[in-house]
């Protein structure tokens, strides 16, 4: 037996023994996910237990090294993780965006002190991040942002807004673009990490068409955001005022999450179909079962360029472009797979409170999924992205 396949094997049985039966159901509302942070608490027994050994092991970050909160495990091992966890279905223990997305910036720009307190901050699931980016008046062109530092010696005040901060409410800490240096549009932008807590910072939910309020604006005013939070921990990765160069590559970890988000998963999609048959007493409509087919070929192969883009990062032959291809991919599909729910559904799909859609879970989701098309990038300025830097043809 090699390596690998005895590695599976330990992994298999692994988890068997250590995820409760609870936590191999699909989420069914927002309290099945766990974030983490200060306040957070479980919702049950089972959530706990599962993420407590998944903590011990290493789990919440496979990836990670040790020393950081990691398994350590190898690009192999870590993808025979994901793949045995899949075939149960098992849930993630931890849901973070240090996780997604400010942890492989740390492990890229930041110092050693960041690294031992922040990486294993997150790894155990003791703070949870917001993501500072977006304001009023700069969306996708972000180097156009207004947020400014005032140098202050050993800190900076900040003033400001941001705007779409998913979760800011929840957050206990942000990552943070802000202004340093107002006559250099590019080299001028430092990336800041400082304690939502802080005097100053306030936040207020931005209800959406679906009803819920995953967005905040995010204000900030004669914020003080240290230089430094100990030896070889400033309070800024990478260089003052090259933040620019931490928020692209970060920006690449964002898009690949979203792209992430269910948009190849068809498990409940077809419950959704099932149901819809059971109900009316018949077979599925013939069109309904085509689109299901056809979808699950375009989900498959997505999930097949996938592996193919992390294969080619393990050997260094990625292109930079491609997490704006698996964003726009993965998005569009999610929209797709919330399409044919809803037409499955029929006319309950359209239902807004009653019990027996979980107070319009299928419309209120269906209705969020446009928001993927625009966050972390629209597709539009993705197929421009793809248009000019993998295909190589010209600017308008």
């Amino acid at each position: 037996m090699s390596d690998l396949e005895s590695f599976r094997e330990e992994t298999r049985a692994w988890l068997q023994s250590n995820c409760p039966p609870e936590m191999r159901q699909p989420v069914r509302d927002e309290d099945d996910v766990y974030w983490g942070g200060r306040s957070a608490t479980f919702k049950n027994d089972a959530q706990k237990a599962w993420f407590e050994a998944c903590v011990a092991k290493g789990y919440t970050v496979p990836a990670w090294p040790k020393e950081y909160g990691g398994a350590g495990l190898s690009p192999a091992e870590a993808k025979v993780l994901r793949q045995e966890m899949a075939a149960i279905g098992a849930r993630s223990p931890l849901s973070s965006f240090g996780i997604w997305m400010l942890g492989p910036a740390l492990l890229h720009f930041g110092t050693e002190g960041q690294k031992q307190r922040f990486l294993n901050e997150i790894a155990r699931g003791e703070i949870r991040w917001c993501q500072g980016y977006s304001e009023p008046g700069s969306g996708s062109d972000l180097v156009s942002m207004q947020t400014f530092g005032e140098d202050k010696g050993d800190h900076w005040v900040v003033n400001g807004q941001k705007i779409w901060t998913s979760y800011a409410d929840h957050a206990d800490w942000i990552f943070c673009l802000v202004r340093t240096d107002k006559e250099n549009k590019y080299q001028g932008i430092t990336f800041m990490l400082f304690d939502m807590a802080g005097e100053g910072v306030s936040t207020k939910p931005i209800k959406l068409i679906s009803g819920s309020s995953p967005f905040c604006e995010t204000f900030f005013d004669d914020v003080k955001v240290p230089k430094s939070y100990g030896e070889d921990c400033p309070g800024y990765v990478g260089e003052i005022n090259r933040g620019w160069d931490v928020a692209k590559y970060l920006l690449g970890h964002e898009r690949e999450m979203i792209s992430g988000a269910d948009g190849g998963n068809t498990g409940a999609l077809g419950a959704a179909m099932s149901r819809h048959a059971n109900k009316d007493g018949g077979e599925l409509d013939p069109i309904l079962r085509a689109d299901l087919a056809d979808f699950d070929v375009d989900a498959l192969a997505y999930g097949c360029m996938g592996e193919k883009f992390l294969d080619e990062i393990k050997v260094g032959k990625a292109h930079p472009a491609q997490p704006n291809m698996m964003k726009y991919a993965g998005t569009e599909l999610n929209k797709r797979r919330h399409e044919l729910m809803m037409s499955a559904g029929g006319s309950r799909s359209l239902e807004w409170d009653s019990e027996e859609t979980g107070g319009g879970k299928p419309s209120r989701n269906w209705l969020r999924t446009k928001a993927n098309s625009i966050e972390g990038g629209t597709s539009e300025v993705m197929l421009n992205v793809i248009s000019k830097r993998i295909l190589d043809l010209p600017g308008a």
